[in-house]
């Protein structure tokens, strides 16, 4: 944008710096008032035929000759510049970079893609299917733009991510979460440090495709580490022995396009009067037809169907199974 900018400035600067010299010239040689003098030159540069101020002097007549040659160089220069501009969309391409970043200024609590490849892309789709506002970070426009006819919705940047202006652009600081799926271990790695320094508290999910990395991406800040290879392999295989149970799986994590969702309440979102109640309290309060299949406690451990009068304390999460519209209920019901 700024070698944009610089270069559709480089006519206008031209244009000034020849007005400059023509009112410079005629107040020196034809000793003209600066407003004579500017008078003058327009007329010299827009080549009006208007009545000069007064009969030129041999030097005056010699100065206009130049200065109508230098104008007409100067304006054919500026056309051309211009028509390139149109022609090329570059003038097309600037709006939409400009509207792009006002969008992006916008965003607060959304989350990264960083890179587009078959991961970036699911976990995509999965975002667009939950509502998650996010952006797409992928340096091969190509791919953008084959996904972009479909979804014109979606804001892409096209950049590389392991550059930290890019992450900046992409709003990381006020993110809420961060997924880069390159290709390339090291660059996730790269990128996790970046997003980690400059938001300490966004969640990060890297890609790997050596478990080798894994040690590496947790110590480089990253939450969770996905092996896709390992994930597809391991789905295969239990399709086999328990196809009933993955696909029910899939039903309710969405990847069928479904209507189930699973999601957690922090105990910070609980409302002040069933803090550090029994879970049937909790359940009970506003029922939207939601279920509890399971609590997070506050050491990160799972618990899978709590008794009724489980304590909901501080740092606790309820996970709780439910169709989008109970989940979205429920969700209004606690103010999110």
């Amino acid at each position: 944008m700024k070698i944009f900018l610089q270069r559709l400035m480089l006519p206008l600067i031209i244009l000034h710096i020849i007005i400059l010299m023509g009112v410079a010239g005629y107040m020196l040689i034809e000793n003209y008032s600066f407003l004579q003098a500017l008078y003058m030159t327009t007329l010299a540069i827009t080549t009006v035929g208007f009545r000069e101020v007064k009969t030129l002097s041999p030097d005056g007549q010699l100065f206009t000759v130049v200065l109508l040659i230098i104008s007409w160089a100067a304006l054919a220069f500026i056309l051309a510049r211009l028509t390139q501009f149109v022609i090329s969309g570059e003038v097309n391409q600037y709006f939409k970079n400009r509207k792009l970043m006002r969008d992006i200024e916008k965003l607060k609590d959304h989350v990264i893609v960083c890179g587009f490849g078959r991961n970036g892309r699911q976990a995509a789709r999965t975002l667009q299917m939950h509502n998650e506002p996010f952006i797409v970070i992928e340096k091969n426009p190509e791919t953008l733009e084959e996904y972009m006819k479909d979804h014109p919705e979606v804001l892409f940047m096209n950049g590389d991510g392991t550059d930290d202006e890019n992450l900046r652009k992409a709003g990381v600081g006020r993110a809420k979460a961060l997924i880069t799926a390159l290709p390339a271990d090291a660059d996730n790695v790269f990128i996790v440090l970046s997003a980690r320094t400059m938001n300490p508290g966004i969640r990060i999910i890297s890609r790997a495709s050596d478990s080798a990395t894994m040690p590496k991406l947790k110590k480089a800040g990253a939450d969770n580490v996905i092996l896709p290879d390992k994930i597809g392999g391991t789905h295969m295989a239990t399709l086999v022995s328990k196809p009933d149970v993955i696909e029910f799986i899939d039903y309710i994590s969405g990847e069928e396009g479904e209507s189930i969702n699973v999601e957690s309440v922090p105990y910070d979102e609980l409302p002040a009067h069933v803090k550090d109640k029994p879970l049937h309290d909790v359940m009970s309060w506003n029922k939207t037809g939601v279920n509890c299949i399971g609590i997070k406690n506050g050491e990160g451990k799972f618990v899978i169907n709590p008794p009724e009068d489980t304590i909901i304390t501080k740092g606790m999460k309820v996970i709780v199974l439910g169709t989008r519209p109970q989940i979205d209920k429920m969700r209004k019901n606690l103010g999110a």
